[in-house]
């Protein structure tokens, strides 16, 4: 080999070993993509170019960076968390953004969705109520050069007026209602999108401006933060966390969209069958690809210092159930606790459910960690292969 072609060599490998160290998580943010947002129906490719650019890891702290590319909500301090790459992902399609429009953010959190609005729009004006988070976003916002996102901290429910009106609103905290102010700052003809209902039962809604009015689409369930102080705290109907219950464990009621299960968000790879033996329903979990999702989840209050145990319980069926003998991949019933800064205190769960196995009744007693202020249940077979069947989940608190 001449000189001259192994110095061309070895000045490529340095350039891309210094391209490597430079953005050490281009791989991770392509298998992101790939694998989990447009694997869940993401089709845009502005949008999915903008996830797979964006660098998440500098907007949560480092500790947390080896999870920066899953696609999961993380905490980013002051009880906020950071949405899941998928969701800002899917509310970013929804909107349908063009070069032109003019954008309003309502809940800043650490700025990512900001960041992934910044190259498909003209500009972002985004809001934080939570002053330290507001102040931390800018200042990254700043750092990572997003010149064209304009960074506030304020009430998000009163708007921007000195910017308005706007083409497009996302809102990524979850009102109990549509806030006026934001309706009259979005233009005619506008979309916003926004996550409205109860404390842990929400539904995302694409809503329209015609006529000077809002038409209102449902999209899916979901579970968001809520907004911070008296928005939170005048909400009609509060959760009771002395008192959780699993909304809809039987899933008799349906919803008028088959990707839709009332009580139940973020759902991967599943259907509502009729119970022959019943007026009822079961819903059925199905995966032929290793590692892709296939699962339910829902969210509720629970209190750790009133609630020492609670009993997770359900009836699961499984046909060629396999986990591929990997530790992350495990078809369960499970319960996961939060404290109040929504950092996880543990996951436990019942299962796996490999192989196959009639319809049987499952039941376990977990103690709750004291500092526990909310939970989430999980269903589902979670990345692993064949067919789970679930019905009448319960969590029940035994005093």
């Amino acid at each position: 080999m001449s000189l001259c072609r192994c110095l061309l060599l070895s000045i490529v490998a340095n350039l891309a070993t210094t391209a490597d160290a430079q953005d050490p998580y281009e791989e991770a943010r392509k298998k992101l993509v790939k694998e989990r947002v447009a694997a869940a129906g993401v089709t845009d490719p502005g949008v999915l170019q903008s996830i797979e650019t964006t660098p998440r890891h500098q907007f949560i702290p480092r500790r947390l960076w080896d999870q920066a590319y899953y696609d999961m909500a993380l905490p980013i301090g002051d009880a906020q968390t950071i949405s899941s790459p998928f969701i800002v992902a899917h509310m970013t399609e929804v909107l349908q953004c063009k070069p032109d429009d003019v954008v309003l953010e309502i809940g800043t959190g650490s700025g990512y969705q900001a960041a992934v609005l910044s190259p498909l729009v003209k500009h972002v004006y985004t809001i934080e109520i939570v002053e330290p988070l507001g102040i931390k976003a800018a200042a990254t916002l700043k750092r990572l050069g997003y010149k064209n996102v304009s960074a506030k901290v304020g009430d998000g429910f009163l708007g921007w007026p000195e910017a308005a009106p706007f083409d497009k609103i996302i809102v990524t905290c979850s009102p109990e209602s549509v806030p006026q102010p934001l309706v009259d700052q979005l233009k005619e003809g506008g979309r916003m999108v926004i996550p409205v209902g109860e404390r842990y039962q929400q539904t995302l809604y694409l809503m329209e401006k015609k006529d000077g009015k809002i038409v209102r689409h449902s999209l899916r369930p979901t579970l968001f933060v809520p907004m911070t102080g008296t928005a939170e705290d005048g909400r009609l109907k509060q959760p009771d966390p002395e008192n959780p219950e699993v909304v809809n464990g039987s899933f008799d009621a349906v919803s008028d969209d088959p990707e839709q299960v009332p009580g139940w968000y973020y759902g991967r790879q599943f259907v509502l069958v009729p119970d022959p033996t019943s007026a009822g329903s079961f819903v059925r979990f199905e995966n032929e690809t290793l590692g892709r999702d296939s699962h339910l989840l829902q969210g509720l209050a629970l209190d750790g210092r009133a609630i020492a145990r609670v009993r997770l319980a359900g009836k699961v069926r499984a046909q060629d159930v396999d986990s591929g003998g990997r530790p992350d991949r495990l078809p369960v019933l499970a319960v996961s606790f939060y404290d109040e800064k929504r950092r996880e205190l543990g996951t436990f769960w019942i299962g796996p459910f490999n192989g196959t196995q009639d319809w049987t009744e499952h039941q376990r007693s977990f103690r709750v960690p004291p500092t526990t202020r909310e939970a989430i249940v999980r269903i589902g077979l979670f990345g692993a292969t064949g067919v789970a069947e679930f019905d009448e989940i319960s969590l029940t608190p035994e005093k």
